[in-house]
């Protein structure tokens, strides 16, 4: 990792690679030659009294077992329940493993660089951390992309895509993910230094690969994000005004023509039907005459009742979805793509990259709380795999 400058001099970000999920941005803002060595080395970690070491090292830990057993667990969940063997679960099921991966390669290397504030690993597993790195969140990232065009089409074309929705086809979007994401964190293997003393970077003076990086890895999908969940916000409310009952609209009503007869049995026949004003027949026996009830059903209003309700709260969740995505790595990514490009007219202090390097981290841990706890199905099966724990 590149040293820490003061100003003049430009101090680099530090845990991740600019233009792309957090690898290691310092090589983005290098210091000035006109910086001393003694500046250029220092790292404000060991300026940190060592109990708030401890603490960071817990909290970061927290965070880490937390990712991974969450993202677990909608693993396990999804494979054990047949009710969510479906192409849309299959998506989020794939989202899972790529925040679990992220937690498991990622978070804990990311930890040790963020605390002691220097490299000690040695350049492969350098290498393999900014690999994993870069790869992992983009396809995080990416994964949110398919899942919002998945219900788009869902949605917009109901119709004619749930013939198309199989597994196959969500099998070929989720390689798709990868192979754009693999095509994301290959190009700055070509150009990196070959050593890397107390560092781990990838080298940024490639202005176009951090453009080329930033876009495709943030910008673009969050235009589309923001694109595809406005269409759906707006066919989800359409869909929620046309649902709404309309109270001064005519109720349906159910008819039971209940005919009976001595010795026999009741045989009931119902039909949907709007009131109707029945007239009293005359000369009907009042003993073994048909008796005409009729009672106004709700049944339908009620079920439209709950469907708007379960729009509402689909919608709901699609502003929570994009809302803490653009809020998780919005601030990192700004920084990713200014640091290379203004360099040392532009500074932050270290602290605040590896601020925004683990709340971009963080976002693995809320998709799965929101993908699933805002599903019923999932709910229930959660109970059902924790109840199933406990009891073996």
């Amino acid at each position: 990792m590149e040293k820490n400058g003061a100003p003049p001099c430009a101090p680099p970000p530090a845990g991740s690679q600019a233009g792309v999920p957090p690898a290691n941005l310092s090589a983005a803002a290098a210091p000035s030659h006109n910086c001393s060595s003694s500046e250029e080395d220092y790292v404000y970690q060991d300026s940190v009294a060592l109990p708030w070491k401890v603490l960071l090292v817990l909290l970061l830990a927290l965070i880490t077992l937390a990712t991974t057993f969450s993202n677990a667990f909608v693993i396990a969940t999804v494979y054990r329940t047949r009710k969510l063997h479906t192409p849309a679960n299959y998506l989020i099921a794939s989202l899972a493993v790529t925040d679990l991966l992220v937690s498991i390669l990622v978070m804990p290397v990311s930890t040790l660089q963020t605390v002691a504030g220097r490299w000690t690993l040695g350049q492969v597993v350098c290498d393999l951390w900014l690999s994993s790195d870069i790869t992992c969140c983009t396809a995080s990232i990416l994964h949110l992309c398919v899942i919002a065009l998945d219900r788009y089409w869902a949605i917009t074309d109901a119709v004619e895509y749930s013939a198309k929705r199989t597994p196959q086809r969500a099998a070929v979007m989720i390689a798709l993910v990868w192979v754009f994401s693999i095509s994301i964190s290959l190009p700055p293997f070509f150009w990196r230094q070959a050593k890397a003393e107390g560092e781990c970077t990838v080298n940024t003076d490639h202005i176009l690969y951090t453009v080329y990086s930033t876009v495709g890895a943030f910008y673009f999908p969050t235009l589309l994000l923001i694109a595809l969940y406005g269409r759906i916000y707006v066919e989800a409310r359409s869909r929620i005004l046309k649902q709404t009952p309309n109270q001064t609209g005519k109720r349906l009503t159910r008819a039971q023509l209940i005919t009976d007869s001595p010795g026999s049995t009741s045989s009931v026949t119902s039909m949907n039907s709007r009131a109707p004003d029945l007239p009293s027949e005359s000369g009907s026996s009042p003993v073994y005459g048909n008796q005409v009830k009729v009672r106004v059903s709700d049944a339908l209003l009620e079920k439209k009742k709950l469907m708007a309700a379960r729009e509402r709260k689909a919608t709901k969740t699609l502003g929570i979805i994009l809302g803490a995505f653009i809020v998780c790595w919005l601030p990192f990514f700004i920084i990713s793509l200014v640091m290379p490009i203004c360099r040392s007219a532009c500074w932050f202090h270290q602290a605040i990259f590896d601020f925004f390097t683990w709340l971009g981290y963080l976002n693995s841990l809320i998709n799965p709380i929101i993908y699933t706890m805002s599903n019923e199905d999932f709910k229930q099966a959660f109970h059902k795999l924790i109840r199933f724990k406990c009891t073996s």
